[in-house]
């Protein structure tokens, strides 16, 4: 997961006895090293929702798993169809068939949290769409190219071939 706190803060909570012990049965079966892990976590999601909600502008990366039924080739056809008008915000996707006729497909996503609400909408409204979740996470993939990179070397790449002496005509 992410780097360790530089510095903590304790909270202290009380829960129905139920619920904590509910939360303790979660920590041991997801072999976690206390309850503070968990509560960590669960509030790192809740916070990463509530960014989307209350900020849309925000940047977000996650994930869009879905999992469809029916033709196939239609389908598909309309989920890339979907995906290509969100061309920016979509990253990558793995698709894998899935028993009795179904298929699931992962998106690698990033962009305003409302931009993701529109991608996850328009995917909801495709017929055979049977499940849709978005999760997501405030921290961000890092910028594979520099805008001034590759204007840097758009510039170059025409001196080369000036250079060469190779059927330029002056």
């Amino acid at each position: 997961m992410a780097t360790e706190p530089t510095s903590l803060a304790r909270l202290s909570m009380s829960l129905p006895a139920e619920l904590f012990r509910q939360l303790d049965v979660m920590v041991e079966e997801r072999g976690l090293p206390s309850r503070s892990q968990l509560i960590a976590e669960l509030i790192r999601h809740a916070l990463a929702e509530h960014g989307a909600l209350t900020r849309p502008e925000e940047l977000l990366a996650g994930t869009i798993t879905l999992v469809y039924r029916g033709d196939r080739g239609s389908i598909r056809q309309q989920l890339a169809t979907t995906q290509q008008d969100y061309l920016k915000e979509v990253i990558s996707s793995q698709h894998v068939f899935l028993e009795d006729d179904q298929s699931m497909e992962v998106l690698l996503v990033q962009g305003p949290a409302v931009r993701l609400e529109g991608l996850c909408d328009a995917l909801r409204g495709i017929r055979g769409v049977h499940q849709l979740q978005l999760v997501t996470t405030t921290a961000l993939l890092p910028q594979l190219h520099e805008q001034g990179d590759a204007e840097a070397k758009d510039s170059v790449a025409p001196a080369k071939n000036r250079s060469s002496g190779k059927g330029v005509a002056a």
